[in-house]
């Protein structure tokens, strides 16, 4: 009865990492990599949007395959898997936007309509919507289609500020920064539930990655600095393997659900 008693108290691992400094600099490496690397694998090796889809798509199965057979938070499989549904998520919208013709304004609007479903469903189901507690795999699951369709609306909102308002690649990162900022601000100032500043600064952080991605990348004619797909991959690429690894040896972002009541009080 002793052992049971202690099994049934002792805390639950959780398998997303804590926000901290560390985790919003990779996401922001991430998406960015996103961006960049959809544009590469698609456009500049030629492999076209559908093939390209289904090649990273399979690396995608597997990432996640690995990462819900951990049950726990592993920084490298983590955010191996959160760079490949970056890049999946940026080619679903571009499919959709550059091959089947769907306006970025139609795209934006169904995936925000289908993010606020998965939400609805999850906190229907789960009664929280917290990463604090990403501990069973129906959690989990919903965890990553909701990251997915981040991803997925962050590409077209994007494209759709810098292209589709004409305000330019710098621009419209610069507009969904300053929003993220307004966001933090208000948090930090007790004015806004956790909870939702997350997923806020979550969603935008997207946008302004992709946003920033193509001003790095693109042409100067196209409003950006010229340097390429290949070498601003690499450079983020390379400070996501820095920052994994510095995480993986400090054990930084480790997380049990002991905090959580205190999130949720």
């Amino acid at each position: 009865m002793t052992t049971l008693s202690n099994a049934a108290l002792a805390p639950a691992v959780n398998r997303v990492p804590k926000v901290t400094v560390d985790f919003w600099l990779v996401k922001l490496l991430a998406v960015t990599v996103g961006e960049t690397a959809a544009d590469f694998l698609s456009a500049d090796l030629g492999l076209g949007l559908p093939t390209t889809s289904w090649i990273m798509s399979g690396f995608l199965v597997v990432a996640l395959i690995m990462q819900f057979s951990k049950k726990k938070y592993v920084p490298l499989v983590y955010w191996v898997a959160v760079v490949l549904i970056s890049i999946v998520g940026t080619l679903i919208t571009d499919y959709l936007v550059d091959d089947l013709g769907v306006s970025l304004e139609s795209t934006s609007l169904f995936f925000a309509t289908a993010l606020l479903a998965t939400f609805a469903a999850w906190y229907f189901s789960e009664k929280t919507l917290s990463i604090h507690t990403i501990y069973t795999t129906k959690r989990e699951s919903f965890y990553w289609l909701t990251i997915l369709l981040t991803f997925a609306l962050g590409t077209a909102a994007g494209d759709y500020a810098a292209e589709g308002l004409a305000l330019g690649f710098l621009q419209a990162a610069l507009i969904y920064g300053t929003i993220i900022t307004v966001v933090a601000l208000t948090y930090y100032a007790d004015r806004m539930n956790g909870i939702l500043a997350f997923w806020l600064a979550y969603i935008l952080t997207r946008p302004m990655g992709a946003s920033f991605g193509d001003y790095l990348s693109q042409t100067p004619d196209n409003g950006g600095l010229g340097f390429g797909t290949v070498i601003t991959s690499a450079f983020f690429l390379a400070g996501i393997v820095g920052i994994i690894l510095y995480m993986t040896l400090s054990r930084n972002g480790d997380e049990t659900t002991a905090a959580v009541a205190r999130e949720e009080a």
